[in-house]
């Protein structure tokens, strides 16, 4: 029986990783002056469910955000960068 369930475990993976809707945004960062502010951003919108991966760029004062457009979007990510002390705004 367990064999079984592993199997249409496996069979069925495939089929979720299609359903989600990656999508990738690029927020301009304010407030971004030392080195630790990066990681605080960074760790803010890690906590955003649906983000798959962050990028922050500390000369260019941007976050690049991969996410799951399925569970959220770019005006839940600014209002994480904000709230933690990050005010941000998603390029067009």
């Amino acid at each position: 029986m367990r064999s079984l369930f592993a199997a249409v475990l496996v069979a069925v993976m495939p089929l979720a990783a299609l359903a989600a809707t990656a999508q990738t945004a690029v927020l301009d960062v304010q407030n971004m002056t030392c080195g630790l502010c990066p990681v605080t951003v960074k760790k803010s919108l890690e906590q955003v469910a649906g983000v798959t991966q962050v990028r922050i760029d500390f000369a260019k004062k941007t976050a690049t955000v991969t996410f799951d457009a399925d569970k959220t979007n770019a005006t839940a990510l600014t209002k994480a960068t904000t709230n933690a002390g990050y005010p941000s705004t998603a390029h067009k």
